[in-house]
């Protein structure tokens, strides 16, 4: 973490760069640090350098960090897949679910944020890609999905998520953020009068393109904290 202010300088000059050559501005991509490999030490130095916005996989790996007093507000993001029994956990001290992709994951997290009178801003997660390996809807369930729970109303649903395949080739992670850019479009003709603006895609290996695609949100955890590759 001792290079951490050139490696968070380094990354936003890239999302920079990737704005300007999409006619965008960098103030409409937030930056989420991927919080998972590192503990509560290296949060504050995160927090230290600027960073407010962390992501966690599981709730066992979060629950040391979240309740830290880091003297700044940190908006934290639940950014993995989410069992409807660790909800009772998550919801009181998350304010973004970025993996909804079931039903009744839906149902437990308006009914746990219900009971806190707290609204939690949620991502549908779909699998581009189609990999067995990967959770998520597919683009042909998001209609009726978005039936489902658009009206449930300690919900807000602001947007669609996505997880590439890791490629050497970055450039070949394209066609999948694009498709979800081009999903997000329609739902917003679909359902006008819903807050569907965010496209949370782009890892460390891949966020340039994604952000080059629209991203609004991208998750970097190895480009900024230095953890081995195969654990982002």
């Amino acid at each position: 973490m001792t290079e951490l202010p050139e490696r968070l300088a380094q990354v936003r000059a890239e999302i920079e760069e990737a704005c300007v050559r999409r006619g965008r501005t960098s103030a409409d991509v937030r930056l989420i640090a991927v919080t998972k490999a590192v503990d509560a030490t290296a949060v504050r130095r995160l927090v230290e350098s600027g960073v407010y916005e962390c992501g966690e996989n599981r709730w066992q790996q979060a629950k040391d960090k979240v309740t830290v007093d880091y003297g700044q507000d940190i908006v934290w993001h639940f950014i993995g897949r989410l069992q409807t029994n660790k909800v009772k956990y998550v919801v009181p001290h998350f304010a973004w679910v970025h993996s909804l992709d079931s039903l009744s994951l839906a149902t437990e997290l308006d009914k746990r944020a219900r009971m806190l009178n707290k609204r939690i801003q949620v991502l549908i997660q779909v699998n581009v890609s189609g990999e067995a390996s990967k959770a998520g809807i597919s683009p042909s369930e998001l209609w009726s999905f978005l039936e489902q729970v658009l009206p449930l109303s300690n919900l807000s649903v602001r947007g669609l998520m996505t997880i590439a395949p890791h490629f050497e080739n970055p450039e070949d992670a394209r066609p999948v953020f694009r498709c979800l850019r081009e999903l997000l479009t329609e739902a917003q003709v679909r359902y006008p009068e819903a807050q569907l603006q965010e496209l949370s895609m782009g890892m460390s290996n891949d966020f340039v393109i994604a952000v080059e695609e629209g991203a609004t949100m991208v998750r970097i955890g190895r480009r900024l904290v230095g953890v081995p590759k195969e654990r982002e």
